[in-house]
């Protein structure tokens, strides 16, 4: 300031501001030191320019050491920061040129190499980079340039340089790392894990227990695909470091990953004892034990969290799916009632209590909920859900309406066309619903879900039956290892066989009647169990003479969650089968047995 003062040829007005020379007339502020003189030396434009860029104002410091420039154009460190305040302003060109105006300068100055090396980096001129980072004698100029050349190496994937770069960087520097873990990436490149290995191994011995050497060991480890010795070396860090967040995290994925869910439990558990207010740690935990089927220990344990801090939103919405897996249909309409219209979960947890509803046949409390969330988050999923749970309530025609209402300007949108079809299907009007499935054909010929019900529909009403089988032949293609469809092959067997002995040719019959039960026993291994699948395993055996066979599954249907809507009459068959068997309650009785 003294300096800025005793400058002539201004001077202090009452208030303190300056005066603009030459006029008597009081002029903005100015601050003192972003006055322009150019009767002053370079160092006084130098000083302007670092207060202005200690202020954040760039352009003037950029400004005030170009004048700098003007006046001594020869000066090395007035370049070098012109190119550092031109990396600040992104302006990388500019970088470049005022860098390389002062390492021609001085060429000495290693800060400016180094930096300029940086932006070369930056721009991969690893010509550039080479002539500012090594000596004349090619060598790097010191341990940071061999360090940024080894990066480039490896960038590169020049292993030969990258190696040899390596070695002397720990020749420069052995009391760092930098070269140490740099060769050993070097042999990890080069696929070579027990040179790596050896490595970072030798490292130990001058650094011992050095906690980035133990994590790059369970690297290579991890690189091996070896998760029993990764787990070995972060228990080995454990030793040396002991509670370590990091590594119990660690620990516990890759316990994971080897299939040791028991071991992942106790890890998270201790993580969670350690850290009580680490929610994800704790959701985790839960997330584990709900997969590893302890429902009620994840629910225990997310229960007693929400007792000490009940808004925590995202373990109440953890707990309404646990509760839901329980079966625990009010606690998991409580948890999820309780996340509040503002947290970002609260649609997902609407639609998840229309869900529980939903599956309680409680279509009412279900569509009420869908209403709500569709004001919203207006989607068209859920529009049409709307539109399937109208239909559920009996509202046939206003569900319809609203499907068809999705139409209007875009008449293309086979996801609607297809559940037009197969509710106009399920409500008795097949032909209508046929239409719509060609219709989603037309749009998408690849669409396994149509090709199966069109053919499905065919062999239901014994038409078209070598054309039901081309089309549930191609929609197993699309899906491959899909049961129902593979279901709906066999019964196109099964009606083809029905004709042929009907027109009696009965060993072609049994033919496809094999391939028929072939294919159903494929499906119910895919299902996993399909009371329709069995109940039509039972019909091809019953249609074979096999009627204890038949019997039991239709027994085995009528055992497993019934739709009635497609299983009008399992109960019936199965009634009188028993009957014709004299069996009661699965046995057969002292006048009948089996046939």
């Amino acid at each position: 300031m003294a300096l800025a003062l005793g400058i002539g040829g201004c001077a202090l007005g009452p208030t303190g501001g300056l005066l603009d020379p030459g006029s008597g007339a009081r002029s903005r502020r100015v601050p003192p030191m972003r006055v322009v003189r150019a009767e002053r030396s370079a160092d006084y434009d130098v000083l302007v320019a670092e207060m202005a860029s200690a202020e954040g104002d760039f352009g003037h410091a950029r400004s005030a050491y170009l004048r700098a420039a003007e006046k001594d154009p020869d000066s090395a460190f007035i370049h070098a920061q012109l190119a550092r305040l031109a990396w600040q302003m992104e302006d990388v060109e500019g970088a470049v040129r005022e860098a390389e105006q002062a390492f021609g300068l001085d060429p000495a100055d290693v800060e400016t190499r180094l930096f300029l090396g940086r932006l070369y980096r930056l721009t991969r001129n690893h010509e550039g980079l080479d002539r500012v980072l090594r000596d004349d004698a090619g060598q790097p100029l010191d341990a940071d340039a061999a360090y940024t050349l080894l990066q480039v190496a490896l960038e590169q994937r020049d292993d030969v340089e990258a190696e040899q770069l390596a070695i002397h960087l720990i020749q420069l520097e052995p009391d760092q790392l930098r070269g140490p873990l740099g060769l050993a990436t070097v042999y990890e490149q080069r696929g070579d894990l027990t040179a790596a290995e050896a490595v970072v191994r030798e490292s130990l011995t001058t650094f011992p227990d050095h906690f980035l050497l133990y994590m790059r060991l369970a690297q290579i480890e991890r690189a091996r695909g070896d998760r029993a010795a990764e787990i070995a070396l972060y228990r080995e860090v454990l030793g040396a470091h002991p509670d370590h967040y990091g590594i119990l995290q660690r620990l516990g994925q890759t316990q994971l990953e080897a299939g040791d869910i028991d071991g992942a439990i106790e890890t998270y558990s201790h993580l969670v004892a350690l850290y009580p207010d680490d929610v994800g740690s704790l959701r985790r935990l839960a997330s584990i034990e709900f997969s590893a089927g302890r429902y009620e220990s994840a629910e225990n344990r997310l229960s007693a969290v929400l007792e000490r801090d009940p808004d925590q939103t995202d373990l109440l919405f953890a707990l309404g799916q646990i509760r839901r897996a329980l079966g625990d249909l009010p606690g998991a309409l409580d948890a999820f009632g309780r996340i509040p219209p503002v947290d970002a979960s609260y649609v997902d947890a609407r639609l998840q209590i229309a869900a529980l509803y939903e599956a309680e046949a409680d279509y009412k409390a279900a569509l009420a909920e869908i209403e709500r969330v569709r004001v919203l988050r207006p989607q068209r999923e859920l529009d049409i859900h709307a539109a399937v749970l109208q239909i559920e309530l009996g509202d046939f025609e206003s569900g319809v309406d609203l499907l068809e209402s999705l139409l209007e300007g875009d008449e293309d949108d086979f996801d609607v066309l297809y559940q037009l079809g197969i509710q106009y299907g399920t409500h008795g009007h097949v032909d209508e619903g046929l239409r719509y499935m060609q219709r989603v054909l037309e749009i998408d010929p690849d669409n396994a879900n149509a090709l199966n019900y069109i053919g499905y529909a065919w062999a239901e009403r014994g038409e078209n039956l070598e054309e039901a089988e081309a089309l549930i032949r191609r929609a197993l293609e699309v899906a491959p290892g899909d049961g129902y469809i593979t279901d709906s092959l066999g019964w196109v067997y099964y009606k083809m066989a029905e004709d042929l002995l009907m027109a009696s040719r009965r060993e072609e019959a049994l033919k496809l009647l094999e391939r028929a039960e072939q294919q159903l026993l494929e499906a119910a291994a895919l299902t996993g169990g399909d009371p329709v699948v069995s109940e039509h395993l039972g019909d091809v055996l019953l249609l074979k003479g096999d009627r204890r066979g038949a019997l039991d599954y239709y027994e085995q249907a009528a055992g497993l969650e019934m739709r009635e809507d497609e299983q009008p009459d399992l109960l019936e068959k199965l009634r009188l089968l028993r009957r014709d068997l004299g069996v009661v309650n699965g046995a057969a009785t002292e006048q009948g047995g089996a046939p």
